[in-house]
């Protein structure tokens, strides 16, 4: 037993192994792209233009969305405030507490879709 000497695992081999592994799962993932939500902030020292349109106010709840006080279902947002303004409307978008980020940026998105519509969230 003396005489036996153990055989040195060469770690060449398992670095190029270990290397291409991590070179496969690299060029074969996905990545995904997360959507951009352009947004203005309401605070104090903002003003909006000075034209004549009353603004459209959008109340995200835990219940969904809802447009000058009418629970409105989160497909219809879009008929809904072109319903109210012919000209570009200015939409005011506030949430409550009890309301998710996931129900903000989805009503964002399906109110992004009004054309020429001047977004901005109120705290």
């Amino acid at each position: 037993m003396r005489g036996q000497t153990r055989a040195k695992l060469p770690m060449t081999s398992l670095i190029d192994v270990i290397f291409l592994l991590l070179l496969f799962f690299m060029l074969t993932s996905t990545f995904s792209r997360f959507g951009e939500i352009p947004v203005t902030v309401g605070g104090t020292g903002t003003s909006l233009a000075a034209d004549h349109t009353a603004p459209i106010f959008v109340r995200i709840s835990e219940n969904g969305p809802s447009i000058n006080g009418v629970d409105t279902p989160a497909s219809d947002l879009k008929q809904a405030v072109l319903q109210l303004s012919d000209t570009a409307p200015r939409l005011l978008v506030t949430a409550t507490s009890d309301a998710s980020a996931q129900a903000l940026a989805e009503t964002l998105h399906a109110l992004r879709a009004v054309s020429g519509a001047e977004i901005v969230v109120l705290e």
